[in-house]
């Protein structure tokens, strides 16, 4: 099955939309800050064949083979544009109503925001960040050396259009100083879809701090917790534990 292009409310957004069961909610994949379709691999596949539900991810704008966004430069507004214009625009173009969100890092804060403010089924938030964290910083002016010095843009060119755009977008708002007392605590508190938390022992873009503050700060009266011998992509350091706890999430939801 290959990728198409949504509707005209979402054009120039690269999909792929993977069929499924109709009479189960479909799972809706929001990738990382320097992701795209294709470098969530095999995951995609391997959850639709797994809970045998319709699977849908997107390159968001910039991303992939998606078009440029609008604007400048990129602020922490993004995370807000993207949970309430790009997502739900997406949504309805594709005749989804109230997914599962599966988010990765940048991906999985659009899903807590999205889900705080729409109708979602539940949220699989992995490796998620909802303040800024010394490690963070760390790890991301690590990238930028081996964007500019190793082979990380020629990995990045075979995935992104435009992968400058992709990786300044990403590092230059990071690495802001006037980023780093962001936090959307107090945006995720009115959440109350079931969630299900991730985070990798090894993670060198944060800690279970931000798992703490999640926990913390949303009213949903169900959130479940796993921890996996892994680094920033549990889904594709361990697989097979991810999809299996995915589909046991997703099995257990009404």
């Amino acid at each position: 099955m290959g990728r198409r292009l949504a509707p005209v409310e979402v054009a120039g957004v690269d999909v792929l939309d993977l069929p499924g069961d109709p009479a189960r909610r479909p799972l809706v994949l929001l990738h990382e800050g320097l992701g795209s379709i294709g470098l969530w691999r095999d995951t995609p596949r391997t959850l639709a064949s797994a809970t045998g539900r319709r699977v849908v991810a997107y390159s968001r704008p910039g991303h992939g083979r998606s078009a440029p966004p609008p604007g400048g430069a990129r602020t922490a507004a993004f995370f807000d544009r993207e949970a309430d214009v790009v997502l739900p625009a997406l949504l309805d173009g594709l005749g989804i109503t109230a997914p599962l969100l599966v988010g990765h890092s940048d991906g999985a804060t659009i899903a807590l925001l999205h889900a705080a403010r729409h109708p979602v089924g539940g949220v699989v938030a992995i490796a998620p960040h909802v303040f800024v964290e010394t490690d963070a910083v760390g790890g991301i002016e690590d990238a930028v050396r081996a964007f500019e010095e190793g082979d990380l843009r020629a990995r990045m060119a075979k995935h992104h259009d435009d992968p400058d755009h992709v990786f300044r977008s990403w590092s230059d708002l990071w690495l802001d100083p006037r980023f780093w007392s962001w936090t959307i605590e107090d945006e995720i508190a009115p959440l109350a879809a079931p969630l299900l938390l991730v985070h990798g022992a090894r993670d060198h873009y944060g800690t279970l701090a931000q798992l703490d503050r999640i926990e913390a700060a949303v009213s949903a009266s169900r959130v479940q917790r796993l921890v996996v011998d892994a680094g920033h992509s549990p889904h594709l350091d361990r697989p097979e534990v991810l999809r299996d706890a995915i589909a046991g999430f997703a099995a257990g939801l009404p």
